[in-house]
């Protein structure tokens, strides 16, 4: 498998271009060589093939030679919005979540949160997740980028968003007693519907928000008895989800 890079250029066979400073320095720190080839991506559809022509101090030059229409994405395009746990389990969240097929994140503060972001902060952490999920792109194989949106409080994430409609199912991970499991859930829902999954921080949504979001048509579901740490119980839906 040759070396895989996202490029956000526009990308046509027999185009000339330099690579973006981020691709450019991984192909530089592979030490790669004019002639060698690589796949590049730009999230558009497909990936392609590109031709090393010329390596610079700084910069690389490349020709696309082909392109591949081939997509890596899961069956069912799943949203998930989640109160961003602490410390640096949130990397690893959005890393694997974009391995596993997640189609967008959403980071949310919540009551219970640790992690408190805004303004100028919380846009260098959108922009340090946003090139976590490129990394894991590449990795995976993924053609199509998750997009990690801005931080928001998860009231005003639920009063933005439009009218709930069952075409597309709206999810809420709860320890509520009696709330039916995520299977069973999944078994009413239309095929392959796009989901969307809310899913709190550490010690979970609080009652209040629970309720919030099911006036917004969430539905509660269930994983079972045990308790899944924030960082994990996305993830584990996302597997029942994606990979059914």
């Amino acid at each position: 498998m040759t070396a895989r890079f996202y490029a956000d250029l526009p990308l046509a066979i027999g185009d000339a271009l330099g690579l973006p400073e981020r691709a450019a320095r991984h192909v530089q720190v592979l030490r790669l060589q004019p002639e060698d080839s690589i796949t590049l991506f730009n999230s558009r559809g497909g990936e392609f093939e590109a031709r090393i022509t010329r390596m610079g101090r700084s910069d690389v030059q490349v020709v696309i030679t082909a392109h591949d229409p081939i997509e890596r994405e899961a069956g069912r395009a799943v949203h998930l919005a989640i109160g961003m746990p602490a410390n640096e389990r949130m990397d690893w969240l959005v890393e694997k979540a974009s391995e596993l097929g997640a189609a967008s994140v959403t980071p949310l503060m919540a009551e219970r949160s640790v992690l408190r972001l805004k303004g100028e902060r919380a846009d260098k952490k959108v922009a340090h997740w946003q090139g976590v999920a490129v990394a894991a792109c590449e990795q995976c194989g993924r053609n199509r980028l998750p997009p990690v949106h801005e931080v928001a409080t998860l009231g005003d994430w639920l009063a933005a968003l439009p009218p709930a409609s069952p075409a597309a199912p709206r999810l809420l991970l709860s320890l509520r007693a009696g709330t039916q499991p995520l299977a069973s859930a999944l078994a009413l829902s239309p095929a392959p519907s796009p989901i969307t999954l809310l899913s709190g921080p550490e010690g979970g949504l609080s009652r209040a928000e629970e309720d919030a979001a099911m006036l917004r048509g969430f539905v509660p579901v269930s994983l079972g008895d045990r308790v899944l740490r924030a960082e994990t119980a996305p993830l584990a839906c996302l597997v029942l989800l994606t990979l059914e």
